[in-house]
């Protein structure tokens, strides 16, 4: 079993005119790496009809019910996240419930608002009652303020965790932006926030550092846009000499444990 915690669809709202022929390259390029579940989100129209991080409510519906749709499609294989704007709180809720409710198993926050901020702490909780993760959006180390978007890094997330310890968080692509090392120096301790290991980053020593900060079992593969670096760092991971288990848990049992149980099959 390989499970892919962090990948991305599109629909017919997307800038892409070729959205389905993208949507298929994933699952094949998929088959070929050996992924068993892609844990996917889309980010509303991607910024076509609202902004990537400030997506509206009409854009968030109609992601998560395509994201639903694609699940019903390739059942057993495509799972999904619910996405949200937390600058809607109500509407926010009533998206994680609803889509919960359909068979959605995760939150996916992206840039929307500080992760630290007051305003997702109904999110977390919520999450938590649900019994699924968050994954969020993050640049590593993020130094300065980039447009159209209110970016988070490690810092402001694991904030957010420690108020909520029972709820469980993906800090999204350890390879993504910036200054991994500081991410891994602030998660060290916080044992609700586990590490995403994609992104388009494939530094050396990044993996042998996230092992030393975290340990094996809180370590989760996903590939995000980029197959290409993902299918680099399993092969990396698979060659650190690592005991099996160790190896297994990356590559599936700490995603079996953080999602709801059973949703990927014995």
């Amino acid at each position: 079993m390989l499970i892919d915690c962090h990948a991305h669809f599109h629909t017919e709202r997307s800038p892409r005119a070729d959205w389905r022929e993208v949507n298929a390259a994933r699952l094949a390029a998929g088959e070929i790496i050996g992924i068993t579940a892609h844990v996917a989100s889309i980010l509303g129209s991607w910024g076509r009809e609202s902004p990537v991080y400030f997506p509206s409510p009409d854009d968030v519906q109609h992601a998560n019910d395509a994201m639903l749709a694609l699940t019903r499609a390739h059942a057993g294989l495509v799972f999904g996240y619910c996405v949200v704007n937390p600058n809607y709180t109500d509407h926010a809720l009533a998206e994680i419930a609803r889509g919960v409710d359909a068979g959605l198993i995760g939150v996916k926050l992206a840039a929307s608002r500080r992760a630290d901020d007051p305003l997702l702490d109904p999110i977390a909780d919520a999450a938590g009652r649900h019994g699924v993760p968050i994954l969020h959006h993050i640049w590593q180390h993020r130094r300065h303020d980039w447009p159209h978007q209110e970016a988070s890094d490690a810092v402001e997330l694991v904030r957010l965790a420690e108020r909520h310890p029972r709820t469980q968080f993906l800090l999204a692509h350890i390879g993504g932006g910036g200054d991994w090392a500081h991410s891994l120096r602030v998660v060290r301790d916080v044992p609700n926030v586990h590490v995403d290991l994609s992104g388009s980053g494939v530094d050396s020593g990044m993996l042998e550092q996230t092992l030393e900060a975290v340990g094996a079992g809180r370590m989760v593969w996903g590939a995000d846009v980029t197959l290409d670096t993902g299918l680099a760092k399993l092969r990396y991971v698979e060659r650190l000499g690592l005991p099996p288990e160790d190896v297994e848990a990356i590559r599936c049992g700490n995603a079996q444990r953080l999602f709801p149980d059973g949703v990927f099959g014995a």
